[in-house]
């Protein structure tokens, strides 16, 4: 090895340790304490690098260590608390006071029995306000709830529109018996919620452990949904009016066998199935030398699938239109939504109106009245929802090329080759509207007796109506012996 590269080999190892030591230089350790606005250790708050996945978290005593470059920013953040950003710079201890989020903790949430902030709440009770529900552009307000509440489950019974919600507060309790909620709209227990347009709504509020038995009985077992609606607030007369347009796209369907697969496979399974099935049909789409022999024939022919003519693509409309106002002494809330949504299977929608008025009278100082009226109307429109489920069996071929009259030699499978028989066909000729009229009604009379200890009495009535209408055609299936 020579002088020259014995040299160059010294200054690039020089050059490297410079380098680390430049490195090792631009970081260094950052220690510090995190109190409260008591002065109290907090332990578990989290400090950051932003930008980074650099951290760590306080220890018993609200100390923390971290390795940080000069230019770094440090976060430090806590559950209930206002998070703060520091810059490191040529700071080597860091101490940090945390303040409480005083607008999340005073949050006023329903627990059944009245109302607390959640700085003085035990029980574990989920909330989400009306803003939020009313962001989803969805008919069922309980659909809009999905992913909303932490231990709160929705699922949608199925795809039809304003179709039943499943909703499960931390599972399901029972085998045998219903694991549905206990609904409590304003005070007042209801079977469900599907008939409350999410624009009057104030908030949600979910209590999800025991403390809920012990306010409700047996009735609570299985969590309570209390739903707050609008109210009237003192001020100047307000009108207001949301109106969205929804869009849902046709969805995709499964291709079917074209012609030729569709005609070999059913006569394959005809011939083995035996009797006279395989020759039947064999006659009936010109198969074989005795009838014609024109299986290559369906190569050419154009497969239809009827899972596409009953699907389609959809729209949702609702209009919201609301009034509310007041002054010390008298509040108003009215409001009229109306809802209509197509849906994806043809023949099949949803509409709905609704109209509410809320009024709080203060006769007195110490008497108060109030009032709540709501109508529901809703509509659903179905169809044959079996056909539609099973179009894909409706054989894909139009015209086949032997007797197609002879519909019979599918025995039980003839309704899917019988012209007339085919799923468009059906639905089209199948109706099913199904009407229903509610109305609310609720009064209350609030006296505050001392300072501490109001007496409410309160008087609710509550109807139902429910009308559906069903038609169906006859088919009748004509046969034509040729001579």
């Amino acid at each position: 090895m020579n002088r020259k590269t014995l040299a160059r080999k010294a200054i690039a190892s020089l050059f490297m340790s410079m380098l680390c030591l430049l490195s090792y230089a631009q970081t260094r350790q950052v220690t510090g304490l995190v109190t409260d606005a008591n002065g109290e250790p907090m332990i578990g708050v989290n400090v950051t690098v932003v930008g980074t996945t650099n951290g760590t978290i306080t220890d018993i005593d609200g100390n923390y260590s971290l390795s940080v470059a000069s230019n770094a920013k440090l976060q430090f953040s806590f559950i209930g608390y206002l998070s703060k950003t520091v810059e490191v710079g040529t700071q080597k201890q860091i101490n940090v006071k945390l303040v409480e989020d005083a607008k999340n903790l005073d949050e006023v949430v329903v627990i059944g029995y009245g109302t607390v902030k959640r700085r003085d709440l035990t029980g574990a009770v989920a909330s989400v306000s009306g803003e939020k529900l009313a962001a989803n552009p969805v008919s069922n307000v309980a659909q809009a709830l999905q992913g909303q509440l932490p231990g709160v489950s929705v699922t949608s019974q199925d795809g039809r529109p304003g179709a039943t919600m499943s909703i499960r507060v931390r599972g399901g309790g029972s085998i045998t018996q219903s694991n549905d909620p206990l609904f409590i709209v304003d005070g007042v227990q209801v079977s469900g919620i599907d008939d409350i347009p999410a624009d009057n709504i104030e908030s949600i509020d979910v209590l999800k452990d025991a403390a809920s038995t012990a306010i409700y009985g047996a009735r609570g077992a299985n969590g309570v949904i209390l739903v707050t609606t609008k109210a009237g607030k003192e001020g100047k007369v307000s009108v207001n009016y949301n109106m969205y347009y929804q869009m849902k796209e046709k969805p995709e369907t499964l291709d079917v066998l074209n012609a030729y697969d569709y005609v070999y496979s059913t006569w394959a399974y005809g011939t083995a199935y035996g009797g006279t099935y395989g020759d039947n049909i064999a006659k009936y789409f010109g198969l074989g030398s005795k009838y014609g022999n024109h299986l290559n024939e369906y190569k050419g022919v154009a497969s239809h699938n009827y899972v596409n003519d009953i699907m389609r693509s959809a729209g949702a409309w609702n209009h919201d239109l609301s009034l509310s106002g007041g002054n010390d002494k008298t509040k108003y809330y009215a409001s009229v939504n109306y809802t209509d949504e197509e849906g994806a299977r043809i023949n099949t929608g949803f509409s709905r109106w609704s109209g509410s008025f809320k009024i709080d009278q203060k006769i007195n100082k110490s008497l108060s009245f109030d009032a709540d009226l709501r109508y529901t109307e809703t509509e659903y429109l179905g169809t044959k929802y079996d056909v539609s489920t099973s179009a894909y069996k409706y054989r894909p071929v139009d015209n086949p090329l032997g007797d197609a009259e002879l519909t019979t030699a599918f025995g039980n499978g003839s309704s899917y080759v019988e012209l007339g028989r085919d799923p468009v066909s059906v639905i089209n000729n199948y109706d099913n509207n199904s009407k229903m009229q509610r109305i609310r009604a609720k009064g209350g009379l609030t006296w505050n007796v001392m300072k501490g200890l109001t007496a409410k009495s309160e008087l609710s009535l509550s109807r139902h109506w429910q009308e559906t209408k069903e038609w169906m055609a006859v088919w009748r299936l004509v046969t034509t012996r040729r001579n």
